[in-house]
């Protein structure tokens, strides 16, 4: 009698492109999060200009108060936002 050998296993094709794919998503979430963070700096550095009267359109106190919230606005989509994604885009622990 003789016997088989089992086909040597090699890379199952839908196994990498499911890894090919998450792959994908990964760089993608990555580039979201940091389109947040730096567009959420340029609204913070904005915010400060508005702040220190830097433009014409917009002078004394209501510039102050202005560039106080386009600030307070920037800031958190500096910090908070990218961290509420990055929960949000979690791969989920397998619990058992």
């Amino acid at each position: 009698m003789t016997e088989t050998t089992p086909k040597s296993a090699g890379p199952n094709p839908s196994d990498a492109a499911a890894q090919a794919r998450r792959a994908a998503a990964a760089k993608q979430r990555f580039y979201a999060i940091s389109l947040f963070r730096l567009s959420g700096a340029f609204i913070l550095l904005f915010g400060m200009a508005i702040s220190l009267e830097r433009f014409d359109w917009v002078q004394g106190d209501k510039a102050k108060w202005m560039g106080v919230i386009v600030s307070t606005v920037g800031f958190i989509q500096f910090l908070i936002v990218p961290r509420m994604l990055a929960r949000a885009f979690a791969t989920p622990k397998d619990k058992g």
